[in-house]
């Protein structure tokens, strides 16, 4: 017995003082993201490949101006000026050329009485202001293709493995899980795009310098420039979420791969020749649409009528916004179809 009225201590939370499961299972993912031996293997590969493509490009194709090779193409600028006055002289001394017809439309223009040096030098020299826009293009679309295959792999290793099922006794609530890994895999992407451009512009710099010069950047060039890049980033997480959402329903990594295969080889030929009017709605030509800094457009050829000599094309313009909707759309689609497929069925 006590001497004194007992005191009954309050019920302890279970939840307290416990850290969030939550952040753990960010933690978690993105350890057993970057603990994949593909994907380190996949980027080693990919940086060893980079290295040695931009090695032979500087070597072989790109070489720095200097007077005795200015003072040659110079002389070759020339003398396809001399060439080009020649044949024009020529085509109006030509005793048929019909007089009822313009000297215009059937000799066309007057040559120019110079032309560029540097357009006929051999090697060119890397001009950062011409080509550092072009090769950013170029990285974006490798770094789409890497991000879609890391992406797929991710969740597609996961149930090749069987960890999925065994991550969900640590972790039930499934949504959470999904979450979490979608998290990791948009992460992912965009520093992978984000350092394929940074590590791209650190090469152009280098090329000017050695293998050529910076040149005269336009006005609206660096606008322009970063504008590209950020569509680059989301162009690249979207391919990662899709290669994610197409594994996650097939719950294989090669059959996702099958699947884009079939669709790029086989569906998206099919539309181009049976379905021609449809191709706003592709995806190659949407990414194209995305990307480019004016977005795209689509010529689709009719049928000619009677007595038409030539074929007409329809226009069909894709915006920067119009190329992102339907990627996007196309993306969110396949990725709740998977989420919502994990959430009802039957995980064995």
């Amino acid at each position: 017995m006590t001497d004194g009225p007992t005191t009954l201590a309050p019920p302890r939370d279970p939840g307290a003082g416990t850290p969030s499961r939550g952040g753990s299972l960010l933690r978690a993912e993105a350890h057993r993201f970057v603990s994949r031996r593909f994907i380190r293997w996949l980027l080693l590969l990919a940086l060893v490949a980079y290295a040695l493509l931009m090695a032979y490009l500087g070597l072989t194709q790109f070489a720095q101006t200097d007077a005795a090779r200015l003072a040659d193409a110079q002389g070759r600028a020339d003398a396809a000026v001399a060439e080009m006055q020649g044949f024009y002289e020529q085509c109006l001394d030509d005793p048929n050329r019909p007089p009822d017809v313009p000297v215009e439309d059937f000799c066309g223009p007057p040559p120019e009485e110079s032309l560029v040096a540097t357009d006929f030098l051999e090697p060119p020299p890397f001009v950062l202001a011409e080509q550092l826009d072009e090769g950013a293009l170029a990285v974006g679309v490798v770094s789409a293709l890497l991000a879609f295959l890391i992406g797929a792999t991710y969740v597609g290793a996961e149930w090749s493995s069987k960890s999925m099922v065994a991550l969900l006794f640590w972790e039930p609530r499934r949504l959470r899980v999904m979450g979490a890994k979608l998290g990791v895999t948009a992460a992912a992407a965009a520093l992978l795009a984000i350092a394929g451009q940074a590590l791209w512009w650190g090469t152009a710099e280098l090329l000017a310098a050695t293998r050529g010069q910076r040149g005269r950047f336009p006005a609206d060039f660096w606008p322009d420039l970063f504008g590209q890049q950020a569509r680059t980033v989301l162009f690249v997480v979207l391919a990662a979420l899709l290669g994610f959402g197409i594994a996650n329903l097939v719950r294989n990594t090669g059959a996702s791969l099958g699947v884009g295969f079939v669709y790029f080889a086989v569906v998206e030929t099919a539309v181009r020749i049976f379905r021609p009017r449809w191709q706003e709605w592709l995806l190659t030509d949407n990414a194209a649409a995305l990307l480019l800094p004016d977005g795209g457009t689509i010529y689709v050829y009719e049928d000619m009528a009677p007595g038409d000599d030539v074929q007409q094309a329809h226009e069909i313009f894709l915006s920067n916004v119009h190329g992102g909707l339907v990627l996007g759309i196309v993306t969110t689609v396949v990725v709740v179809a998977g989420v919502v497929l994990f959430k009802r069925r039957d995980l064995h």
